[in-house]
């Protein structure tokens, strides 16, 4: 098994020396289980997948595209992790779910929830715009216990619409209006599957049209300001750097130091874990004696 890193090796991330306040996050794009994957379906990859993810050990884990039963098997696999899901289609437990996980050793939840990307958002399994189906924000509310003097963190995950380009851009519009709403008061996180390339009208809307007080910064671009080939996030399950779109993306607001940002390139027999390279963020707070 390999596991290179585009910028980074993941070994190096690992071995690196943090400072206490580092707080590693990983956005995964997952791939829901379907048989017609073949070779790569869900059973055949899900150990594979889990060790991914225990290989960068994240604080904060963002997952898209996640089935009820996928959800069981990465929380079966990932000791010390807290999460929160619902299902796009009833809220519930049916379709995909934005799945987040917290470290329950770290974080305390003090609020969460979810809501969804069209003009109802609070309706369950709503769509709105040229949307192909439903797509939604699962978001949690956290008190850093290791670091108490600081501000909380609003940690949001969510996964834009694959067809409807008005429905992202309406979507990417949302979610900042929501991170103004619910992340007051608030260090920003923010992992998804984002269906748009950089420099497209959703990118722009979540990264670049913000008030200079609440900007959100697109980690990756921080850590590696000139774009270089091999950025892409899509895989179809081969091993390698991706020629393809940088779909994936980690933001953060501006009271955190982005340290490192990388595209893991995970791979095992000339086969990744998912049909996405997982994305991986270190953040420090900005200012970490401030008090909230």
């Amino acid at each position: 098994m390999t596991f290179a890193f585009l910028a980074l090796s993941l070994a190096a991330l690992c071995a690196e020396p943090t400072r206490n306040d580092a707080v590693r996050v990983m956005g995964y794009n997952i791939r829901y289980a379907t048989a017609s994957d073949g070779k790569n379906v869900w059973d055949n990859r899900k150990d594979f997948l889990a060790e991914t993810i225990k290989e960068f050990n994240p604080d904060l884990l963002g997952t898209q595209e996640t089935l009820a039963r996928q959800r069981d098997d990465l929380a079966a696999r990932l000791d010390g992790y807290d999460l929160l899901a619902a299902g796009r289609d009833d809220g519930g437990e049916k379709g995909e779910m934005m799945a987040l996980f917290y470290r329950t050793d770290r974080f305390e939840k003090l609020a969460g929830g979810h809501f969804w990307l069209s003009e109802t958002p609070e309706r369950a399994g709503s769509k709105s715009w040229d949307t192909s189906l439903p797509r939604m924000t699962t978001w949690v509310k956290l008190r850093d216990k290791t670091n108490p003097a600081t501000s909380p963190i609003a940690f949001f995950n969510t996964h834009f619409d694959h067809r409807g380009r008005k429905a992202r851009l309406e979507s990417a519009r949302l979610l900042r209006k929501k991170i103004g709403e619910l992340g007051e008061g608030c260090r920003i996180v923010v992992t998804g599957d984002f269906n748009s390339d950089e420099g497209s009208e959703p990118y722009q809307a979540l990264f670049e049209a913000a008030e200079p007080s609440r900007t959100v910064l697109d980690t990756f671009r921080v850590a590696h300001p000139t774009k270089a080939k091999g950025e892409g996030t899509i895989t179809d399950f081969r091993a390698g750097v991706s020629s393809g779109p940088r779909i994936d993306w980690i933001g953060c607001s501006t009271d955190w130091e982005v340290q490192e940002a990388a595209i893991v390139h995970a791979a095992r027999d000339g086969r990744t874990p998912s049909d996405h390279h997982a994305v991986t963020t270190v953040l420090r707070s900005a200012n970490p004696k401030q008090a909230h």
